[in-house]
């Protein structure tokens, strides 16, 4: 989804990515809603595990089907730049080249950081702890269904054809910002009038029901169909930001992993916080101030190193292949290639 689409595509295709991903968290939380809607106390039953392990087989068989990369082309006639003949050492060797390469990349490892973060106070210490089996299903599909509307709607944004890419960019910043102060600052006003996890442990605690309905019910599941949509929006404005940086296959892999290396560390220390019985109300300021922090340390990357397009032969210094490799038969721009291009030649000669 960033080394695939055209420049102009990538928000879509990162939206579309989202759709799917959620869509099998709605339907993964259809199926618990479904066998424990009557159900308002206890552990959910055996055939939601079951249900699980059948989509998990699934979406194994799937990708399976999945077309193979060099044989993948654009509408252009270009294809994505990789690697020939990648190796462990080739891997290890650029994921070393991306960082030295690019220094300041680094200021957006916050940001990857604090990707996952949330899920535990809103998974757990909010829906786990203060609603029944059947509310938190239901709120959980309400949560995964609002990711699909926000991917929809920030993915498509970001490839507003009206405004230059660079501006993107610095628009989705301020949208961050604004997103981070407003939904985290409603998340605040709730959760500073709430139960400690010491009394929500006690056997008498009650928890709510969907049938609670007005302020005890009603605020709540739209504060976290809220966190939903912020989860979509963080999420896809970080893999546009990276595939903004580079249409490099090679390249955006090595972000990628140090996205999801990086964000799956932030994950286990939250979930260790959580799991040393940290106070609801710290593990909240903790995922507010991260998310807060993250943004400005990552501020000058988005500011000032999203270009508006990025040149092919800089993508090249990350892959073993020619621009001959690359642009394919009608041109990198659409313009009739060269009947023999050396390997002397740069792209900014081609193209």
């Amino acid at each position: 989804m960033m080394s695939y689409p055209t420049e102009d595509m990538k928000g879509r295709y990162i939206s579309w990515f989202w759709i799917i991903f959620n869509l099998g968290a709605v339907i993964g939380s259809l199926i618990p809603l479904g066998q424990n809607i009557h159900k308002v106390a206890g552990p959910v039953t055996d055939g939601t595990y079951v249900g699980f392990l059948v989509l998990t087989l699934i979406g194994a068989i799937l990708a399976l089907m999945l077309c193979d990369v060099d044989k993948v082309q654009r509408e252009d006639g270009s294809k994505v730049i990789m690697m020939k003949n990648p190796s462990w050492i080739t891997e290890f060797k650029g994921l070393f080249e991306t960082i030295t390469s690019a220094p300041w990349v680094v200021l957006l490892f916050p940001m990857f950081f604090a990707s996952n973060t949330f899920y535990t106070y809103q998974s757990n210490d909010m829906n786990g702890s203060q609603f029944n089996t059947r509310t938190k299903a239901l709120n959980n599909t309400l949560y995964w269904l609002a990711q699909i509307f926000g991917a929809v709607i920030v993915g498509y944004a970001l490839d507003f054809a009206g405004a230059r890419r660079s501006v993107r960019a610095k628009g989705s910043f301020v949208m961050l910002i604004v997103l981070t102060m407003a939904i985290w600052g409603g998340g605040y006003a709730w959760q500073k009038d709430q139960p400690t996890r010491e009394e929500t442990a006690e056997k008498d605690f009650v928890t709510v029901d969907w049938t609670d309905g007005g302020k005890k019910y009603v605020g709540p599941m739209f504060l976290y169909m809220f966190y939903g949509f912020y989860d979509a929006a963080w999420q896809t404005c970080i893999y546009w930001y990276m595939g903004a940086l580079s249409n490099s296959g090679r390249k955006a892999a090595n972000l990628a992993g140090f996205y999801k290396g990086i964000q799956s560390a932030g994950a286990a220390v939250f979930w260790r916080l959580d799991g040393l019985k940290k106070p609801f109300d710290t593990m909240f300021g903790a995922t507010w101030g991260l998310l807060g922090g993250a943004l400005l340390i990552a501020a000058p990357v988005i500011w000032m190193k999203i270009q508006d397009t990025v040149p092919l032969e800089q993508d090249l210094k990350f892959s073993d292949e020619t621009v001959a490799d690359v642009a394919g038969a009608q041109g990198v721009a659409g313009q009739a290639q060269p009947e023999a291009v050396g390997a002397k030649e740069t792209a900014k000669e081609v193209v």
